[in-house]
């Protein structure tokens, strides 16, 4: 199967080719081009909605209110009602339904033409992966674009300290299918070792080792060079167990003191892309990852507009 190729703020291949690292996809000329001028391709989604309606997480998810499973936790916990009356599993939403969450309602219908977003997001250190912080940290949902119907839902989180590639989305359903464990999306990081690591080391941490979770590996190494003290690594998990990178060297005794993801599934982070500041995914690149995710593409019509960077509220030089 040939591997799709965009010259877009966003690489996305074919999931059935061989793993190749982000570094070896720009080699290839599968990588972003930050200066891109051409116009971007807006959608208006035309969603319809069947005499039956649908499922109250499918459009809940949809409009970005939250993930299927964070839906499905709050039917359980009696906390939606369609007409008054308590949801349950399985209950769909039609035409005229009156929708309430905590007894406030919910204009759901609104969510039934809400075009699906994607952000790509370079986090700096320091910034956290939360709406509310109660030390006062930074968070990235304070950097991001407003939205007027829905919510900015992150796609996995990257701790303080780690910098990188964050996928942002409205689409709680494409959200959950990038993070269900299931799909096994494979995550890229850029690590700077202190100091040589012995190949009898990058062997256990290929084959496996035990965490306190359980087993963990790298499904790869590769050895990116370096001078002096510091090594540069890039490693691919296809998991999103917390802190796992860390930990997986730290089990080695080996210090990292640089982590930086580079690619989440098929989406590669741009050499030009700074810290702090966000790229929207066109239309052609939103089917793309729909495919890959496993979902039908949205049915829509394409109004062409004028290119404008996404701009956040903070930013740096990387």
């Amino acid at each position: 199967m040939k591997t799709k190729q965009l010259n877009k703020p966003v690489a996305l291949r074919d999931r059935k080719q061989p793993n190749k690292s982000a570094s070896q996809m720009r080699r290839e000329n599968v990588r972003p081009n930050a200066a891109r001028k051409e116009p971007v391709e807006k959608r208006l989604v035309d969603v319809v909605i069947s005499k039956d309606g649908e499922r109250v997480q499918k459009v809940l998810a949809r409009g970005g209110v939250a993930s299927r499973r964070e839906i499905e936790r709050w039917i359980t916990e009696g906390r939606l009602k369609i007409n008054g009356v308590l949801v349950t599993q399985g209950a769909h939403l039609k035409a005229g339904d009156y929708l309430q969450l905590n007894d406030r309602v919910l204009n759901w219908e609104k969510f039934a033409i809400q075009p699906t977003r994607v952000l790509i997001y370079h986090k700096p250190t320091g910034e956290i992966v939360t709406r509310h912080d109660p030390q006062g940290r930074p968070t990235i949902f304070a950097s991001l674009p407003k939205l007027d119907t829905s919510r900015w839902i992150a796609v996995g989180r990257l701790d303080v300290n780690t910098s990188g590639l964050l996928l942002i989305t409205n689409n709680g359903e494409l959200a959950n299918k990038l993070m269900h464990p299931s799909t096994e999306v494979e995550r890229e990081y850029a690590v700077r070792i202190l100091g040589d690591v012995p190949d009898e080391k990058i062997e256990l941490l290929k084959q496996g080792i035990q965490l306190e979770d359980g087993e963990a590996k790298f499904d790869q190494i590769y050895f990116m060079g370096g001078e002096g003290a510091n090594k540069w690594y890039h490693v691919i998990v296809s998991e999103g167990r917390n802190r796992l990178v860390r930990r997986l060297w730290e089990a080695q005794n080996v210090v990292v003191s640089r982590l930086m993801r580079v690619r989440y599934g098929p989406v590669v982070l741009s050499d030009g892309l700074r810290t702090g500041k966000c790229q929207e995914l066109n239309a052609k690149e939103l089917d793309l990852l729909f495919e890959f995710a496993g979902l039908p593409a949205e049915t829509s019509h394409i109004v062409r507009a004028e290119k404008k960077d996404v701009k956040t509220k903070h930013s740096s030089s990387r």
